[in-house]
């Protein structure tokens, strides 16, 4: 039998490459069942057209199945901590273990149908990959998405805040961090406990900045997220600190409060571990808010609940459907002078 893939509904929705010979999950899996052959998505081939539209392949790409061979040290959907996440509502609507992947489109839940074969580079995987080099959820979670916008490549660069909100389905707000109000700190405090994605980085002035790093560790243009905020006692005093993880999994923060910074030296073993600090070269750091506020130039939040982040009054969500069409000399026409063009 097939191995559970990622997922394809509501085919108009997609770009064209989706389109031909679309067929639902349930009917892709009796055809598999029926021929004993493994699910070959034609719509989205293990190729380098699935890969990339405007660039060559930089090394010679490996498409593997995980567990289907002893060469592919992919063996395990999911590992440890990912495996308790699972039970997370948000995260199993969206990686089902039984049917298609789903992604937020156009106002509703959309399943996007992949196999599971995936981009590998010395038995590797090339793009999103876990800690752990034999787990692969991310990945096929991955594949779904590039699906979904056409390429692999499609993926890059991009806004934070839209794929947050294709993930998830929630709505998503917009933080200038220098314009940010006073009680910014609190609002970050109110948006983790409430488990809104929250995601930061720093602008750029031009396209040859993206991805530079800044002498303080940090890089410009990417998107990193924020997975914590906590208070910790200093020379007699409360000091503010904001948790950030590099998805990279390296590449950190140098300055106060880093992972082998002076600072961290008196504080407590205890507190230490109530905080979870560990020099590890992992991405995860801390820096002082102060610090985050000069350094990082956007927030974006995206909320799970229907409540306001904002204070602390209750709100209910009020939701009105539109749906039509744009009719010439009806509901569409040119600028006032010229109303009927």
């Amino acid at each position: 039998a097939p191995t559970p893939a990622a997922g394809v509904a509501r085919p108009e929705a997609f770009p064209p490459c989706l389109l031909s010979g679309w067929k639902g999950y349930q009917e892709l899996k009796q055809e598999c069942l029926r021929s004993g052959c493994l699910f070959e998505d034609p719509d989205f081939p293990a190729n380098n057209a699935s890969l990339f539209f405007s660039e060559k392949p930089p090394i010679p790409f490996l498409w593997k199945r995980p567990g289907v061979s002893t060469q592919c040290p992919l063996t395990q959907l999911f590992c440890g901590i990912a495996a308790a996440l699972k039970m997370n509502q948000e995260l199993n609507r969206v990686l089902p273990s039984d049917q298609p992947s789903m992604f937020w489109q156009h106002s509703e839940w959309l399943d996007v149908v992949i196999d599971d074969r995936l981009p590998t580079f010395k038995d590797r995987l090339v793009f999103v990959h876990s800690a752990e080099h034999n787990e692969f959820w991310s990945a096929l979670l991955e594949k779904a998405y590039a699906k979904l916008n056409g390429s692999y490549e499609a993926l890059k660069g991009g806004s934070t805040i839209e794929a947050m909100e294709d993930f998830t389905g929630g709505v998503g707000e917009m933080y200038e961090v220098k314009k940010a109000p006073d009680n910014f700190y609190e609002i970050l405090e109110k948006a983790l406990k409430r488990s809104s994605m929250v995601g930061c980085s720093i602008d750029t002035s031009s396209a040859a900045e993206s991805e530079a790093r800044t002498p303080f560790g940090l890089i410009k243009g990417h998107a990193y997220s924020v997975t914590g905020t906590d208070e910790v006692s200093y020379q007699g005093q409360k000091v503010q600190l904001i948790r950030i993880r590099n998805p990279w999994g390296q590449v950190e923060w140098n300055g106060p409060w880093s992972d082998n910074s002076l600072e961290w030296r008196l504080v407590s073993p205890l507190e230490q571990k109530r905080l979870a600090q560990t020099a590890l070269d992992d991405g995860e750091f801390w820096m002082k808010f102060e610090d985050f506020r000069v350094h990082f130039d956007k927030v974006e939040i995206c909320n799970l609940t229907p409540d306001a982040l904002e204070d602390s009054t209750a709100h209910k969500w009020e939701v009105t459907i539109h749906e039509g069409s744009w009719v010439r000399g009806s509901t569409a026409g040119g600028c006032r002078n010229f109303l009927g063009k």
